[in-house]
């Protein structure tokens, strides 16, 4: 199948200008081809969120929400469309309750992944390590007069309508799972939407870090994802725009998804 691909040119550096790193390529596009039964996209966190109304103290800490529930109404729903009716595979990475244990998909995923391998031993927190959490708490994130909203929220998580997997859709909580979907449809490049794509994509379990370091190239789709922003960068969404640079430097490859859904819709189905 072949599509347009964004792809970062980090070189050559030019010495003879102030700020050398103006002398890179940068963003550059080409198109590529990817075998799409070795394809699938990633469909990670994406959350039903309430609203305002309901749990304002987690709206006040997490601004990107507004901008998760704009791309829930509409861009999952062309996009899940002309995935499911290619037949690309579609696998689900959840997290931050038990929302999705008693779904199919998520008994299969569990199957074939087996026991989770031991948790890293941790340090055990003294009271002046706890002192340093109840601070960061308090003035960091998410803020004292916010933690039961937020606290309410997760105890009610569950997957946004537009984002709900369709009968057996696997279901991953993390990278073991995650991995065992990928070996056994012998998937070895995964394309990311959800949120938050510099925070939850990158880093959370069945995330690009861990999954990269398994083998598996994981891109992105820019129209598909939102960043965590804070005071200085929401306006001009700049976090998203380091994340994306990051994705095609260290992982994979930046679609837009009018392309991604053109080339699926134009290619043969996929068994």
């Amino acid at each position: 199948m072949k599509l347009q691909a964004h792809y970062y040119r980090q070189f050559d550096a030019d010495y003879s200008l102030d700020v050398p790193a103006e002398g890179y390529g940068g963003w550059g596009t080409a198109e590529i081809e990817i075998a799409p039964e070795r394809t699938a996209l990633v469909v990670m966190h994406a959350w039903d969120t309430g609203t305002p109304e309901r749990y304002p103290g987690w709206w006040r800490a997490v601004e990107y929400m507004p901008r998760a529930q704009a791309i829930l109404r509409e861009v999952m729903p062309p996009l899940l469309e002309a995935v499911r009716a290619c037949g690309l595979r579609l696998f689900h990475v959840v997290g931050g309750g038990d929302y999705y244990r008693r779904l199919p998909g998520h008994a299969f995923a569990r199957s074939l992944a087996g026991p989770a391998p031991a948790h890293p031993e941790c340090m055990e927190a003294d009271e002046s390590l706890r002192r340093l959490q109840a601070f960061r708490a308090a003035h960091v994130f998410v803020g004292a007069h916010n933690e039961d909203d937020v606290s309410r929220g997760f105890r009610a998580l569950d997957f946004a309508a537009e984002a709900r997997p369709v009968g057996d859709e696997p279901i991953a909580e993390n990278g073991h799972e995650l991995f065992a979907l990928c070996r056994h449809f012998g998937v070895n490049h995964l394309v990311y939407a959800g949120f938050a794509i510099n925070w939850c994509l990158l880093l959370s379990p069945g995330g690009m870090h861990e999954m990269a370091a398994r083998g598996v190239m994981c891109s992105a789709l820019r129209q598909a994802v939102t960043a965590v922003e804070n005071k200085e960068t929401a306006r001009y969404e700049l976090c998203k725009e380091i994340a994306l640079w990051r994705v095609a430097l260290a992982f994979g490859f930046v679609f837009d998804v009018d392309e991604f859904i053109r080339a699926l819709r134009i290619g043969t189905a996929i068994g």
